[in-house]
């Protein structure tokens, strides 16, 4: 409120009507969601869709970004920090060497790194070979298959893929005793089966090759890919120094204790080190994830429509920038606390518990 009344009182209204007016301008990729009952359906946005419409598609475009790097930036770091304690001088020295690599690089040259030396310069469509069909990689992006309920599944039988994908998935636990597992396996099993007794088709859309370029599948664009790979790598270098410094941290009877036990490396480092790691790690990952959240906003530099660059667009389009940065700022705020959050939830459940 007292910020209202300093900005009328000099001549500037503070008022965020402007979200429900046409945003008169388009965006390359990104899906709005439309509230149809309880559940939203995403769509495509154009010039005529509202500002509020923009910001949203631009927020799909951020998370869809950082989920899919926090996952592949997860396993990669973990896999270059075991990497860093290999017994081989060359994988040890060679992740080393990335590791550092990445690390010492500034992240906006990475970008454009991926985006100029690497995406833009895949050949051509019509000079384009497919691996299968199952991989397309020109320049208008890198094309993925993409499995999908075929016309006619039954809405019950999705729902019964559910119920079977977290049983199999809970059988895969080794925290339960081998009965309950091989029960669980069971009836992941049965409820696989009723579904497709129920009608279930999955159909697998591959990408199509043509003279003018790709079709079909799961399509990445080459500024979605840049921005994608450029964080991922970047963020796999910092969690692989994470993870390095927790495995050192751990103390070396235990490694003495599994050779005396007769285990190999392999599974020392898979049985006891590691979950060991991820009980340390929680807390430093958790300040990298919502780094790497952040990072999303260097999309600008090569026009990938993530949330900061579309909202200097509704900004400028406007003349709305107090309002449109506060909006902005309170989203990576409340990523950042989601993300918290959640990893906060997975450190309690993961925590020893004190005498």
């Amino acid at each position: 409120m007292a910020i209202q009344q300093n900005l009328a009182s000099r001549g500037v209204d503070f008022s965020f009507a402007y979200l429900s007016a046409p945003s008169r301008f388009s965006i390359s990729e990104g899906l709005a969601p439309i509230w149809s009952g309880w559940a939203p359906i995403f769509d495509t946005v154009d010039a005529a869709s509202s500002n509020l419409a923009m910001l949203e598609a631009g927020l799909f475009n951020t998370v869809k970004v950082a989920l899919l790097a926090i996952a592949f930036s997860t396993m990669i770091g973990v896999a270059l920090g075991v990497f860093r304690l290999s017994t081989n001088w060359l994988v040890r020295n060679l992740a080393f060497a990335i590791g550092e690599f990445i690390r010492n690089t500034p992240i906006l040259i990475q970008l454009m790194f991926w985006y100029f030396a690497v995406l833009l310069q895949l050949p051509s469509a019509a000079s384009t070979t497919t691996v299968r069909r199952w991989f397309v990689a020109e320049q208008s992006g890198v094309f993925l298959p993409l499995p999908h309920l075929a016309e006619g599944s039954e809405p019950a039988s999705s729902l019964l893929v559910a119920v079977a994908i977290a049983f199999l998935a809970a059988a895969c636990l080794r925290r339960f005793p081998t009965r309950w597992r091989i029960a669980l396996l069971g009836a992941g099993l049965c409820f696989a089966g009723a579904s497709y007794t129920t009608g279930l088709r999955i159909d697998l859309d591959l990408p199509v090759l043509g003279r003018f370029g790709a079709t079909g599948g799961l399509h990445f664009t080459p500024e979605m890919s840049a921005i994608l790979i450029a964080i991922m790598v970047n963020s796999a270098g910092y969690i692989s120094e994470i993870v390095r410094g927790a495995i050192e941290g751990l103390p070396k009877g235990q490694w003495e204790a599994a050779a005396a036990l007769g285990l190999s490396r392999r599974d020392t480092i898979r049985d006891i080190v590691l979950p060991q790691v991820f009980r340390i790690i929680i807390p430093s990952l958790t300040n990298r994830y919502i780094s790497l959240t952040k990072d999303t906003s260097i999309g600008i530099a090569i026009g990938f429509p993530d949330l900061f660059s579309v909202s200097g667009t509704v900004a400028n389009q406007t003349g709305r920038d107090f309002e449109t940065v506060l909006i902005v700022m309170g989203v990576y705020l409340l990523l950042s606390w989601v993300i918290s959050a959640l990893t906060n939830v997975v450190n309690r459940r993961f925590a020893l518990e004190r005498a």
